[in-house]
């Protein structure tokens, strides 16, 4: 085999020419008749039992050619590729420019290659970074909602309903004295202030008392989505059956000791206190990580095969196929749920299957541009905490990951750490922001 050329005959697009012998072709084709000689049969001849020869002189010279082919590609292309030292983005197209049993083959390849990449001013991007200072009143929101948690709910019959209590109720509607297809439930439970019925129909019912029975006027909004009842006026005869009230817990020691595993009220808000400022940090590095990482994407210039976009949206598409099979569902159910066909779904990871390509690319021309390298003794220590976190060895771990993704990741990851390294904090441009955001 040898690598004959290399042209480039269009943007990220190489054309490959590389050649195989006549003895190496003839292996080919002889391997080609072994394997299939067993499945062979000629009038006359038992099956299995047919000479190469007399197969070519029957069905014709280049009875095997196919095949052979197809395996001499498989066993010829990579090295011819790394000669070219070419990176590849998509499956290459094949074809046999020549055949010959005395000269051998000569292939061409088409290779859709990774792009040219261009980017400056990678340091030194202005970014804003604020950490929310936690108050009293986040936490004392943290308070409310463990008091809510461990709330229980009590039937009152001694007041009339109130705002924020859960009524049972039996109702029917009618409109001009006549009772209306949808409009009739029996003990239906609505927490009064909700917003789930039409407006005024809660605020009637506040002040009622269990066992009382009284109808209720309302008018439907002109923009009801049932057309014969919108803009209509209505009567509902009402039946209060039940009032329920949630009760909170007081807010003491004795909550924090029978629902955390903290002792007083102030060992708890410390605690939380804490939690929460470890979160708002954790928020504004990864919002600060994203701004930043957002310029790269709109600072990187590169004609970009589509194909990379295409892949990367199957790659995506693929993901949240398994996330769906893991709460039981297939995506052929989830597109019949959605109403989506296959076309509009793969259309909604397309802005971020590009951003994700875009950044990849900055990042690794970064890296290139920054000769990072990464150490065996790194890569020896992240493989190590990988084969810890899944109780395998090593040795077994280094054979199942591809080394090759597996490195540019980690240059990748440097190259993140860089770039925000050298970022500059500018919060004067979230003031901007808001200034916008008045604006609109």
């Amino acid at each position: 085999m040898s690598l004959k050329s290399s042209t480039k005959v269009d943007v990220n697009t190489q054309e490959l020419l590389f050649e195989v012998d006549a003895e190496g072709f003839e292996a080919a084709v002889n391997a080609a008749y072994e394997k299939q000689k067993r499945n062979i049969s000629i009038p006359g001849f038992r099956k299995g039992k047919v000479s190469r020869k007399l197969v070519e002189k029957y069905y014709g010279e280049g009875a095997f050619y196919e095949e052979a082919l197809n395996t001499l590609i498989g066993q010829e292309f990579p090295p011819a590729l790394a000669e070219s030292g070419l990176v590849l983005v998509d499956n290459p197209k094949f074809e046999a420019v020549s055949v010959d049993k005395e000269k051998g083959v000569e292939f061409k390849a088409v290779c859709v290659t990774k792009p040219e990449v261009t980017i400056e001013d990678y340091k030194g991007i202005k970014a804003p970074r604020s950490v929310k200072d936690i108050t009293d009143e986040d936490i004392n929101a943290q308070l409310e909602q463990l008091r809510q948690r461990n709330a229980r709910i009590v039937s009152v019959d001694d007041r009339g309903a109130e705002l924020k209590d859960e009524v049972i109720i039996d109702f029917e509607g009618f409109m001009d004295g006549k009772a209306f297809d949808g409009g009739k439930a029996d003990a239906f439970p609505l927490k009064l202030g909700s917003g789930q019925f039409i407006p005024g129909f809660e605020d009637q019912i506040i002040g009622h008392k269990v066992g009382e029975e009284f109808d209720i006027n309302v008018t439907f909004p002109e923009e009801y989505q049932m057309e014969e009842l919108a803009g209509k006026p209505a009567v509902f005869k009402i039946k209060l059956n039940a009032i329920n009230m949630t009760e909170l817990p007081e807010a003491d020691d004795e909550l924090i000791k029978d629902t955390t595993e903290f002792d007083t009220m102030d060992e708890w808000k410390a605690d939380m206190k804490e939690k929460l400022e470890k979160s708002a940090k954790s928020q504004s590095d990864a919002a600060f990580e994203s701004y930043i990482m957002e310029q790269l994407i709109a600072k990187m210039e590169a004609v970009i095969p589509n194909c990379m976009f295409e892949r990367r949206i199957d790659s995506l598409i693929s993901t949240f196929e398994f996330q769906l099979k893991q709460q039981g569902m297939s995506l052929d159910v989830y597109l019949q749920y959605t109403g989506m066909d296959m076309d509009s779904f793969r259309a909604t990871f397309e802005d971020r299957a590009k951003n994700e390509v875009k950044l990849r690319l900055a990042l690794e021309k970064i890296a290139d541009n920054e000769n990072i390298e990464i150490s065996q003794e790194d890569i020896d220590k992240q493989l190590s905490d990988i084969a810890a976190d899944n109780g395998m060895s090593l040795e077994d771990v280094k054979t199942r990951i591809p080394m090759t993704d597996f490195i540019t990741d980690m240059r990748v990851t440097r190259a993140i750490e860089l770039v925000k390294d050298n970022a500059v904090i500018d919060n004067s441009l979230l003031e901007n922001k808001e200034e916008e955001k008045e604006a609109e």
